[in-house]
C-alpha cells in the first residue's frame, strides 16, 4: 500500500494498493496525485527499493521536488506516515 500523506493537513490525496511496488509505479501514482493537488516541495520517504530508484530520482528532479530519506531502521523519522498507516490499515 502506497500512502501519500500531507504532514501538515493530514490529507491523503492517494492510497494505492499494489502487490509489489517499483520505482515506476511510485512515479505513476505520484504523477496522478500531483496533477490533482499540485507538486510538493519535499517528499519524505523511507529507504525502500521503490523509493531509492532512478525513476523516482528523475521524477523528483524534473518537478523540483526534494526527496528527504529517513534514516535506515528509524521509523520515527517518518512518524506521521507510520501512525497514518497503522490507523488506516495500510502497511509500509
Amino acid at each position: 500500500m502506497l500512502a501519500v500523506v500531507d504532514i501538515y493537513s493530514r490529507f491523503s490525496p492517494v492510497l494505492d494498493a499494489c502487490l509489489t511496488y517499483r520505482g515506476e509505479d511510485v512515479v505513476r501514482t505520484l504523477d496522478e496525485a500531483c496533477r490533482r493537488v499540485g507538486y510538493p516541495k519535499t517528499i519524505r520517504v523511507d529507504q525502500g527499493s521503490e523509493f531509492v530508484s532512478r525513476d523516482l530520482d528523475l521524477w523528483a528532479y524534473a518537478h523540483g521536488v526534494t526527496l528527504d530519506f529517513s534514516r535506515p531502521g528509524k521509523p520515527t523519522d517518518n512518524a506521521i506516515a507510520e501512525a497514518f498507516n497503522s490507523r488506516s490499515g495500510a502497511s509500509a
